[in-house]
């Protein structure tokens, strides 16, 4: 259980660190033009984190994910509190030291952009350690309803989940190589983000939006920091992903698992569904 908590902190840590670094190299300095580039480096942080962790962890690194895995039996319910509990303080430790790297240069932008930290404008900084909808970057999406929210990073989350189980199944012989594995999952991170991320910056985990943006609440931006009076962020970032990933676990053990399972023989095919 130790080797498991430190495990999911560390790996949640390093993901959530390199996505949103990257959201502040580009809100503070321009450095990424589009959301290919910063979809690129949350895919190399999922990457890497889940290559650092696999051999002392499940690597789920998302709350939402590790729920699902007990949804789908493939993790016991009893070690399920440790692992929120350690993404969560993986979260909150990627963006204390993210707030630690560009606390002078957030300060600067502030000053020449006339934003006073804790105010509506300061969601512009703020963003850059939680997920908002609309999107501040982008006033296109300003039509972004709650329900859309949901419904997006739902469908974002189950996507992410439904691959993880497939990517991972002893049962599908399409799945590729061990070793290759942490590669696809980034690169679904990334796909994903790429089609989302203009409707509501693509959370896809509650670990990775509400760890920094605790955060930001307590350095300064306050209410900023969580600004939907009906608790947009809780109902968007965090039930949402978690409903979704759920509904993959059941499509994926109910429907796509006995398709498998009919495919190959019980002999060749061995579902580690406590794993």
């Amino acid at each position: 259980m130790f080797k498991g908590f430190i495990g999911e902190m560390m790996g949640t840590f390093i993901l959530t660190l390199f996505g949103c670094c990257s959201v502040a190299v580009a809100v503070l300095f321009g450095e990424y033009n589009s959301i290919f580039q910063i979809g690129i480096v949350w895919g190399i942080g999922v990457t890497l984190a889940i290559f650092l962790t696999r051999n002392i962890c499940c690597a789920h690194l998302n709350p939402a994910v590790s729920v699902a895995m007990v949804v789908a039996g493939r993790m016991s319910a009893g070690k399920l509190p440790a692992y929120l509990l350690a993404q969560l303080l993986g979260g909150i430790l990627a963006g204390a030291v993210l707030y630690l790297l560009f606390s002078p240069s957030i300060a600067h932008y502030e000053e020449v952009h006339d934003i006073v930290r804790g105010t509506a404008g300061s969601v512009d900084t703020a963003r850059m350690f939680g997920e908002y909808y609309p999107n501040p970057g982008d006033s296109i999406t300003s039509t972004v309803s709650l329900p859309l929210a949901m419904f997006a990073e739902a469908f974002g989350t189950f996507l992410l989940a439904l691959f993880i189980f497939a990517l991972t199944e002893d049962c599908n012989v399409g799945r590729p190589s061990s070793d290759l594995q942490p590669l696809f999952i980034g690169l679904t991170v990334s796909s994903i983000i790429f089609f989302i991320a203009p409707l509501t910056q693509a959370g896809l985990n509650p670990a990775r939006d509400f760890g920094p943006r605790m955060v930001a609440y307590f350095a300064g931006w306050g209410d900023a920091a969580m600004p939907d009076e009906v608790g947009g962020w809780f109902w968007v970032y965090i039930l949402a992903p978690v409903v979704g990933a759920c509904l993959a676990a059941l499509f994926f053990k109910y429907i796509l698992e006995p398709i498998n399972l009919r495919k190959k023989s019980e002999k060749n095919c061995i579902c580690n569904k406590q794993d």
